[in-house]
């Protein structure tokens, strides 16, 4: 299907839908997601015979969304500019729900067959979490990785008697197609471009003559390998063009890798011409004072409303090299490339290449030269005329070689791209997709039995940023795709979008390059020459001022919290942090504590001292003083320094129990109600009174269960739907919880969930009895009041014509079934995507995935930060196989594994993360190799896959067997669900060294300072040694085990310790000694620490120390009491694999 089958309607009132594909005359129910295409996907034979014990059975997939029939309308024509009216915000969310991720299907476990030819299964109902706590899963089925599941879950009842709410959709609309979206008609002395595709990029002067057609090309036989082929883009010596213009893109200067380093540029004089806006549909005021972004909750749909091509605001049109930083001495612009064909080139547009200054371009084609290996990327550097198989196919005998683990940090494929479109694509650590290399039919990727899906950080902290200021964001008018380094420019004035080909007009203003100063190059500008790029939003894309930052701290103050003596370090911290808070003249704060009653602070300026007062109704919560409660930091700063002194005293003595947490999430929601802002809740213990009071369902001796943990989905909907409540009035919640006692994360999470909060969790948390733990709290919570945020944030992510997004995962609402709603987003932050092919992309040679994420800065700007990926489009197994990201297939994996475990079973979300191996294997095996051979073989890019599988197995969310709390293990589950896939890989798969002989030999040297690099091990105690001391690296915490007979040499110079039975038996820092072998470790776990933004705790620990359990079960290929060693797991698989 196209990607209407999520219509995203970004607003046209005149019934013309932005989409990539055919108009549908949707009606969306409030709350209720748009139905997917029907996509057959692993297809189902019947059940295999039940397997014994120790096997994993494979499930079935869920059949996916339904789609709407396409209805077609008369073409309907748009108002004239002057009538258009500035858009008013939506009403807020007040209890609507619309489904947050559509979970993986539940039902008895058949297995996958290769994939041929048997109908898709019947529908099944899913749902989000369950909306009454007594209902039950079913079982699972397998998983459907590149469909969208089978039908939307039904609203949620709205809370507090309020009608459900569409969550800042407009009202449903009749849409015509576009009938003139996709072909802008060419001058006369322009050779018409073909409709399609891209074009493969073509060399320097490579532009097609007036007149001349291009002879077809013959397609690669599917499911073989292509020795000689060059990279996606290139076309062979001779061959001429087809389809559309080449998505080019000018490159970055030469030597900067793809984070876009560009030369410092010239701030430009002003130009003031405007796009000319899209038609806008009617919405209505709310009355509240509440931000909706712009234009039906788009990231930035107003563009200059009521104004005309050339008399739009004048604004200046600048460009940052670096974020904050002033533009730079004029200096030439970075090495351009052109973009495209430019057919006839008006008289004097001449943009020629280094070393050619003045030289027109040519308008006859030049022969294209086929690019030498040394021009292939460098993960398919082997493919070549003279090498038959690239080195990510190389093929690996698992069973035989045992030494896979690279000797640093694994690094992600490279897309088999031309140099200049490599050099310009996005990050991969800001975007990356599971497969570097997209198959060109959804039944080919299903063969393939891999999963599809984009994994983002994109708010990520970036040293180069390019932030631009201009009146004119230039978008794609059908679909809104932000102007990018992957389109293509047809001449001077026209260019096609990447994403749903519609040719755009080029604004004037956009003719001005502000980097070279330079007039009638487009194709230079910093848009356009970096992936990644964030804009200053001109006025127009606000409908009222941006919020102010708002910080509102809510602390449990009962005997347990006072007894954790958490509050003392809260207030220390902020209290030296106070000055660092993100924010501007606007900001304010405000306080609120708990037990039984609810306490809130008079902080108002000219007060001689804060003001306490109680309210003990819990039951219908109230607020005592409305607009004094949230002050201005700034005016109010010393009585907000008198409070958090006098606060650890104030309840130290208390001796009241209970805690009221619901009734205090209610009053803090109707204080920030009005502005929006940041809620940082902060609990130690069960909630046990008034609303949202929950009640322990953890049996202790159940931890270790073999089979099925219970109780990992929420036991209410309260906190589901305060969230919900809260997203709406751009409210987001951050959860700390402190606790040594069962606290019910599985329900209490729910309220950073859906809010787009954040949780911190610290088990057994306490003061004097737990002192690493304290100091990580310190530095988390430093970390928290300084970074960077963003406010009422929205996110799309948009995708090529053909391909489609149907699972979100993250802390995020789906305000619509793109659109993800984010009230605060912080630099720590990664999502996921799962995705499909609608569409046969037989045409295509390369596709394109944008993020776009729109959010008002802590000083009041309203930014849009955008990312675009470009990548290859195959039509073979073997390909598909060659560009597989093994840690994206994981992290993604992990995420839905999270999914089903909630959903389904934990076995069941076991079981399919073991066939996710068998089946990705088995097909490699079947359908890729030519030679088949003995053993269990993998391909090169896949050689990891089964140990990391393994390693999810024995992760703390999924393992079984072993006593795991049952907060614990949902903390897990959030972790994998909400961090960076980076961070996220080393709690799933942790890195061990030995650093009692670092050595300078392959260091690193940054900033003067010399960082040794040992080599990673093998996670087995048989890489341990007793005369050694080994540090191993799980994200959030830390181990260096020392060995009994460690060189005493070791013990002095690096613990400060004479022998090995003087090492303390809680050893957390590292002693700062003057020797060179103190300085090397202490360095080495200084940059490991740097790496990540949260603060893991180091264990010193010895042989006997009570923590060395915890540090062996994180040896992964070892076998234990309830799972299988590495080496029993891959012979596990080959007996199902040879089945």
């Amino acid at each position: 299907m196209s990607t209407t089958g999520f219509n995203s309607q970004n607003g046209t009132g005149a019934g013309q839908p932005y989409t990539n594909g055919p108009s549908q005359n949707l009606q969306q129910l409030p709350g209720v997601n748009y139905g997917m295409a029907q996509l057959q996907n692993y297809n189902q034979l019947q059940a295999k015979a039940p397997m014994g014990p120790g096997l994993y059975p494979t499930s079935a997939p869920a059949a996916p969304y339904q789609s709407h029939p396409a209805q077609t309308h008369p073409t309907q024509t748009h108002p004239p500019v002057s009538s258009y009216q500035p858009l008013m915000p939506h009403p807020p969310l007040r209890g609507g729900s619309l489904p947050h991720t559509p979970p993986l299907s539940a039902s008895p476990v058949p297995r996958m067959p290769s994939a041929q030819s048997t109908p898709p299964p019947p529908p099944v109902s899913s749902s989000g979490y369950y909306a009454s706590p007594h209902q039950t899963p079913s079982m699972g089925q397998p998983w459907q990785y590149n469909a969208a599941p089978t039908n939307p879950p039904a609203p949620m009842t709205p809370p507090h008697g309020q009608q459900a709410a569409t969550n800042h959709m407009p009202p449903p609309m009749s849409m015509a197609p576009p009938t003139s979206a996709y072909s802008a008609p060419p001058p006369t002395n322009t050779a018409t471009m073909p409709p399609g595709p891209a074009l493969p990029p073509t060399s320097l002067h490579a532009y097609s003559q007036p007149g001349i057609a291009p002879p077809p090309v013959t397609p690669m036989a599917p499911h073989t390998y292509q020795p000689g082929r060059p990279p996606y883009g290139a076309l062979p010596s001779g061959a001429a063009p087809t389809g559309p213009p080449p998505p080019m893109g000018p490159p970055p200067p030469m030597g900067h890798p793809p984070s876009m380093k560009p030369t410092p540029p010239p701030t430009g004089p002003p130009m003031g011409n405007a796009t000319p806006p899209p038609p806008k549909a009617d919405a209505q005021w709310d009355g509240v004072n509440h931000t909706a972004p712009p234009s039906e909750s788009e990231e930035g749909d107003v563009e200059c409303p009521g104004t005309m091509a050339g008399n739009g605001p004048q604004a200046p049109n600048s460009y940052n090299h670096m974020e904050n930083k002033p533009g730079g001495v004029p200096q030439p612009g970075p090495p351009g490339r052109h973009l495209g064909h430019y057919p006839s080139l008006p008289p004097g547009y001449q943009s020629s290449p280094p070393g050619h200054a003045g030289q027109p371009y040519p308008l006859k084609q030049q022969p294209y030269q086929q690019p030498g290996p040394a021009q292939l990327s460098p993960s398919l550097a082997s493919l070549s005329l003279q090498s038959g198989t690239p080195e990510a196919l190389r093929v690996v005998n698992l069973l035989q070689e045992r030494n896979l683990l690279p000797p640093g940090p694994l690094t992600p494929p490279t897309p088999c791209l031309t140099q200049d479109l490599q050099r310009v694509n996005c990050n991969p650590e800001v975007f990356r997709c599971t497969l570097t290399s997209i198959p060109q039919t959804q039944s080919l990727l299903n063969k393939a039995k891999l999963p599809l899906g984009l994994l983002l950080h994109p708010f990520k902290d970036l040293s180069q940023l390019p932030v631009v200021t201009s009146s004119t964001i230039v978008r794609c008018r059908s679909c809104r795709t932000y102007i990018n380094p992957f389109v293509s420019f047809l001449d001077q004035r026209r260019w096609k979008c990447n994403l749903c080909y519609r040719v755009n007009e080029v604004p004037e203003e956009f003719m001005y390059n502000p980097v070279s100063r330079a007039y009638g190059e487009p194709h230079k500008r910093p848009e356009v020459q970096n992936a990644t790029i964030e804009f200053i939003a001109p006025s127009e894309y606000m409908l009222r001022p941006p919020q102010p930052a708002v910080y509102l701290f809510v602390l449990d103050v009962s005997h347990n919290a006072m007894e954790t003596g958490y509050l003392h370090v809260f207030c220390q911290s902020l209290l030296d942090n106070l000055n660092s808070l993100p924010g501007d003249s606007r900001t304010k704060v405000g306080f609120i504590t708990f037990d039984s009653t609810i306490h809130f602070y008079n902080l108002q300026e000219g007060l001689s001292q804060p003001q306490m007062l109680i309210v003990s109704d819990i039951e219908d919560i109230f607020l005592p003083t409305p607009d004094s409660l949230l002050v201005n930091l700034n005016e109010s700063k010393e009585l907000v320094q008198d409070l958090l002194k006098s606060l650890p005293t104030l309840f130290e003595k208390t001796m009241e129990t209970q805690s009221a947490l619901g009734s205090a999430l209610q009053a803090a929601f109707k204080l920030l109600s009005p502005t929006g802002g940041r809620m940082s809740v902060f609990q130690t213990q069960l909630p046990n009174l008034g609303a949202g009071a929950l009640q322990s369902r953890e049996d202790p001796n159940q931890r270790a269960a073999a089979k099925d943990v219970q109780h990992l989905s929420p036991a209410t909907d309260f906190y589901k739907k305060l969230a919900l409540d809260c997203s709406g009035q751009q409210v987001a919640v951050d959860l700390f919880l402190l606790s040594a006692q069962y606290c019910d994360l599985a329900s209490l999470g729910c309220i950073s969930r859906y809010s787009a909060g954040s949780v911190y969790y610290y088990p057994s948390y306490h003061q004097q009895h737990n002192v690493a733990q304290v100091e990580r709290f310190q530095k988390d919570l430093k970390r928290y009041l300084t970074r960077k945020i963003g406010f009422e944030a929205v996110m799309r992510i948009r995708c090529t014509k053909g391909l489609s997004i149907h699972t979100f995962h993250g802390n995020f609402f789906v305000r619509s079934t793109d659109l993800l709603s984010l009230p605060n987003v912080n630099p720590d932050a990664g999502f996921a995507v799962q995705m499909s092919i609608d569409e046969n992309l037989d045409d295509l040679q390369v596709v394109s995935f944008q993020a776009a994420l729109l959010y008002t800065s802590s000083k009041g700007e309203r930014r849009i930060r955008v990312h675009t990926l470009c990548l290859p489009v195959v039509n073979s197994l073997s390909d598909i196989f060659a560009g597989a990201d093994v840690q994206a297939i994981t992290g993604l994996l992990a995420c839905m594994a999270v999914d089903r475990s909630v959903t389904a079973s934990l076995s069941d979300a076991r079981d399919a993360l073991t066939n996710a191996a068998i089946d990705s294997l088995s097909c490699y095996r079947q359908s890729v190799l030519t030679i088949q051979q003995p053993g269990l073989l993998a391909p090169a890019c896949l050689r990891l896959f089964p140990l990391y599988v393994l390693a999810l197995h024995k992760q703390k969310a999924f393992r079984v067997g072993t006593s795991t709390r049952l907060d614990d293990r949902v903390f897990a589950m959030c972790q994998l669900k909400y961090q960076p896939l980076v961070y996220a890989m080393l709690m799933i798969h942790p890195a061990l060294y030995r650093v009692d002989d670092l050595t300078d030999e392959g260091a690193l040297n940054i900033n003067d300072r010399t960082i040794p690099q040992p080599r990673v091990l093998q996670l087995s105690v048989e890489k341990l040694s007793r005369e050694g001391a080994f540090l191993m690296d799980a994200g959030t915490v830390m181990y260096l085990w020392i060995g009994r007979n460690c060189n005493p040499a070791f013990l002095t110079q690096v613990l400060g310790v004479p022998s090995y039975a003087a090492v303390p038996e809680n050893l957390y820092l590292l002693p700062e000694l003057d020797t060179a072998e103190s300085q090397r470790v202490r360095v080495f776990v200084g940059w490991l620490k740097d790496q990540r933004p949260f603060a893991p705790t180091l264990h010193i620990i010895r042989d006997e120390s009570q923590m060395k359990t915890s540090f062996l079960q994180n040896m992964i290929e070892d076998r234990t009491e309830s799972a299988l060693s590495y080496y029993e797991f891959l012979l596990h698989l080959q007996q199902q694999i040879s089945k």
